[in-house]
């Protein structure tokens, strides 16, 4: 987890993704709870979204931050298009686990749930991946300035996170609290 989210345990970003091995659903499922209690109060919530072969598919985010990011003008355009209720994340969240478990294929919004910034999201999904202006977190198709400084601090932030927690820092120090 320290890993793969980071910038979202730091609060610098909406969310991230993550594969996991597990033995059972419902081990995982109360995995994810006993974690949602520990980590509830700091802002951080943990949703497996889907199974498949012995790995789950876990998405760490921040609960406040999606509910505004997916009110994003471009965001209620993408989400609205997609079968989403961009109003209600929880139902937004539903809607996208049911597409992963349906699909093989991630669906291209899945970015907005991210936290990518909602122009470049729009750019995937228009130029089907194509013509980017660069890549790095995910491709930028907007403003590449801001997005290559973005890259720079989850880059840090990672490596920072990291060696706290090879040296001893517990995951619930690590995390932020929005």
């Amino acid at each position: 987890m320290i890993r793969h989210c980071a910038p979202t345990l730091a609060g610098l970003k909406t969310g991230n993704l993550f594969n996991a091995a597990f033995e059972s659903e419902r081990a995982l499922r109360e995995t994810a709870c006993q974690l949602n209690r520990r980590f509830r109060r700091k802002g951080l919530q943990v949703v497996p979204l889907r199974y498949r072969n012995g790995r789950a598919l876990l998405y760490v985010y921040r609960p406040g931050r999606l509910a505004e990011d997916l009110l994003h003008e471009t965001a209620v355009g993408i989400l609205t298009a997609g079968g989403y209720r961009p109003e209600s994340p929880a139902t937004c969240i539903a809607c996208l686990r049911r597409k992963l478990r349906e699909n093989e294929d991630f669906p291209h919004e899945i970015g907005l749930f991210l936290g990518y910034p909602p122009e470049d999201v729009a750019g995937f999904i228009c130029n089907k991946a194509e013509n980017c202006k660069c890549v790095g977190f995910w491709k930028v198709y907007g403003d590449e300035a801001a997005a290559q400084k973005t890259f720079e601090r989850f880059k840090k932030c990672t490596a920072v996170y990291t060696a706290q927690y090879a040296q001893g820092k517990s995951i619930e120090r690590l995390i932020v609290a929005v």
